[in-house]
Parts: structure tokens; C-alpha cells; sequence
């Protein structure tokens, strides 16, 4: 049967602004002691988007990362602010990356993206009956919206521009969705 070790002691040793780094002692049940650290984000998860034209076409953003140093193929997404809820997030962010709104945003799953040290999450939101709409975002520069089918989902998935797992996976699990 699984115990959660006991926490000993949580400690902040840097923070930035988008991370606080932490360094926790734990004691195992087995009586074995261990510092794990982890990062920890500033704010209450993130949200990514599967913004569906219809059941399927979806709309996709090219979007500058600083991890890669390139220009990557993703699904919308960002952090959730301070007293959104989930639909609202998501809804914002559509406006904001791909000018459009959603009357319907179905919640699919919450994701982590490397669990063993970061403790952010993802909540994957589904968005259909999409509508023109915009809002001003914090991107740097104008995003390229591009338009990819779920029925070439397989090709897809090995274009070089996509590498991003959580994208990769939200697009298997709304193209399941649709076609059930």
C-alpha cells in the first residue's frame, strides 16, 4: 500500500518570475531520508486549448518558445489568472492567441508535464461553436494561425514543428472525443 512520505521541511532557494524553486526534505515510511527539489509556478495552473472550426478542423499557433529556441507548432495556452475559473481562462486565451471565442469548452484532463520536479499543471479544455472574437494578449508578437485536420492526425504528429507533448496528446484525445 502506498504512504506519502512525511514532508520534514519545504524551502525556498530561488525564485523567479515564473518559478519558485524548493527544496523539501522528506522521510520516507520506510525510515530512508531524501531532499527532493521541485519547481513550483507562481500561479493556479494553466490551460491549453483544442479550438475546434468543426469536428475536424482545428486551429493551431505557431509561437516562439525560449526552451527550444524556435518557433513551435502548439495548441493555445497559458496560465490561469488570479479568480478565473478554468472555461474562463481558456476562453481568454482563445481570444487572446487565435481570435476567437467559444460558446461551448468542455474540460477533458489535467495534466503534469514532468511531475518528479515541477509541480505546475495543465487543464486540457476542448472549444467548439467557435465565434470571431479578440482580446490583447502578452505575446511578443503577432502569433501565425494555422489550420491542421485530425483525420491527418498520424502525419501530424511526426511534423517536426510539433513537438510539444501536451499538444500532441490533447489532439488524440479531442480527435477520440469527436469521433465518438
Amino acid at each position: 500500500m502506498r504512504k506519502k512520505p512525511t514532508i520534514l521541511k519545504i524551502e525556498t532557494i530561488a525564485r523567479t518570475r515564473l518559478f519558485n524553486i524548493e527544496s523539501i526534505d522528506l522521510k520516507f515510511s520506510n525510515g530512508v531520508e531524501r531532499q527532493y527539489e521541485r519547481l513550483r509556478p507562481p500561479s493556479s495552473g494553466a490551460v491549453l486549448v483544442i479550438p475546434m472550426l468543426d469536428n475536424d478542423t482545428v486551429l493551431m499557433i505557431y509561437e516562439y518558445s525560449g526552451g527550444t529556441d524556435r518557433y513551435e507548432l502548439a495548441l493555445p495556452k497559458g496560465k490561469i489568472d488570479d479568480g478565473e475559473t478554468h472555461i474562463e481562462a481558456a476562453n481568454r486565451e482563445l481570444m487572446e492567441e487565435v481570435g476567437y471565442g467559444a460558446n461551448k469548452i468542455t474540460f477533458l484532463k489535467t495534466m503534469t508535464l514532468a511531475p518528479g520536479y515541477q509541480s505546475s499543471t495543465t487543464h486540457i479544455m476542448l472549444a467548439e461553436d467557435l465565434y470571431v472574437a479578440s482580446a490583447d494578449g502578452d505575446e511578443p508578437e503577432p502569433l501565425e494561425i494555422v489550420k491542421h485536420k485530425l483525420s491527418n492526425l498520424d502525419n501530424l504528429v511526426y511534423n517536426d514543428d510539433l513537438t510539444e507533448s501536451r499538444s500532441i496528446a490533447a489532439l488524440y484525445m479531442a480527435k477520440e472525443i469527436l469521433n465518438n
